[in-house]
């Protein structure tokens, strides 16, 4: 079978080649592969800035945001074959810390966790592949190929769930979230937001294309102004911020409205040196009850979250999202972005729609 395949740790070796076809252990369904997301984690992988082979191997199957369907499945697995599905991508140490222990493996503390097409285990990234039914989630099949949604929008319903878990630490009712950053994170972040009646505002820097659009359609108001006009006017009781851009990142610290959350989601590159007033930052913070939190990863509950609102969304806006679609006899040019990508997804079998 075909699989996409990268040497971590060195650039220009992506491809895609033959590979064994794997055979289910007790447990495990198999899975024929119907769709891979494509995201920044997957082109610094390629590129060799990180990512870590199966011990017995120098190469990694890539890919973990997964969509395929079952083709094998145990007695009393509760799937059957033709389901939708994907796969979550964390799994938990061996030896696991009391978070893993308890199935928080996304909060694992000693960083030993293994990551599907990322960290030591293959990824989706192949015509096929099997997945411990404890690890698999099933989806809607009304969502066709939308259905690849289901990691990115995983990572959104837990950046939720951390909002919704801090802010019930006193009287909360939030009323306007402003997103920082139009891409996939923040798109999802912004249909979440919408799901939960908030006054949803998207700030980013693009002015025409299909993010803008994509934003209204939700019912959302986008802005592409500067930072500070924009936090001024809005005064968001939470912020998401989905670009990790230093500068947003601070200025969403000091933007929100009293008893703020801000939930960071975007990863900031490294080597970049900002001056800030810091005694204002954490004087804001302190006297307003605010909170910044990090959030990053995701559990089988919050892929059962994002099944769930991903099916409740309109399908004709998710597919709007998958605006660049790459078979995999080509899937080396998902890898070269182009200016109004939102989501590019990989195809790994026909029919899907």
């Amino acid at each position: 079978m075909r699989a996409l395949t990268v040497r971590p740790g060195g650039d220009g070796s992506l491809a895609v080649e033959e590979v064994g076809e794997p055979k289910p252990a007790a447990g495990e369904l198999l899975v024929q592969g119907v769709a891979l997301g494509v995201c920044g984690t997957d082109r610094e992988i390629a590129s060799g800035a990180y990512g870590q082979a199966p011990p017995d191997r120098d190469r990694l199957i890539l890919g973990h945001e997964s969509l395929g369907r079952v083709a094998e499945a145990p007695d009393g697995s509760g799937f059957t074959v033709g389901d939708l599905v994907a796969g979550v991508v964390r799994r938990p140490d061996p030896e696991p810390c009391g978070a893993c222990a308890h199935g928080e493996f996304d909060m694992c503390r000693n960083g030993r966790y293994r990551e599907r097409g990322i960290k030591e285990l293959d990824g989706y990234g192949a015509e096929l592949w099997c997945l411990e039914t404890d690890y698999a989630v099933r989806v809607d099949a009304g969502l066709g190929l939308a259905g690849v949604l289901m990691e990115p929008a995983s990572v959104v319903a837990k950046a939720w769930e951390q909002i919704e878990r801090v802010g019930a630490r006193a009287w909360f009712e939030p009323r306007s979230v402003l997103v920082t950053g139009a891409g996939p994170i923040g798109l999802l972040a912004a249909l979440l937001g919408r799901q939960r009646g908030l006054d949803v505002h998207v700030l980013d820097r693009v002015t025409d294309g299909p993010k803008p659009d994509l934003v209204r359609a939700l019912g959302a108001t986008y802005h592409s102004g500067a930072a500070d006009d924009v936090f001024a006017a809005v005064r968001p009781d939470v912020v998401v911020e989905a670009t990790g851009a230093g500068r947003l990142v601070f200025d969403a610290m000091r933007g929100t409205a009293a008893y703020g959350i801000v939930c960071l989601t975007g990863v900031s590159p490294a080597g970049r040196s900002l001056t800030v007033d810091a005694g204002t930052v954490n004087r804001d913070i302190v006297l307003e009850n605010d909170v910044v939190v990090g959030s990053v990863n995701a559990n089988l509950r919050h892929f059962r979250q994002a099944a769930d609102a991903l099916a409740r969304a309109d399908r004709e806006w998710l597919h709007r999202l998958l605006n660049r679609r790459v078979p995999l006899d080509h899937a080396t040019r998902a890898f070269e972005p182009g200016a109004d990508d939102i989501k590019t997804v990989i195809t790994l079998e026909g029919g899907a729609d």
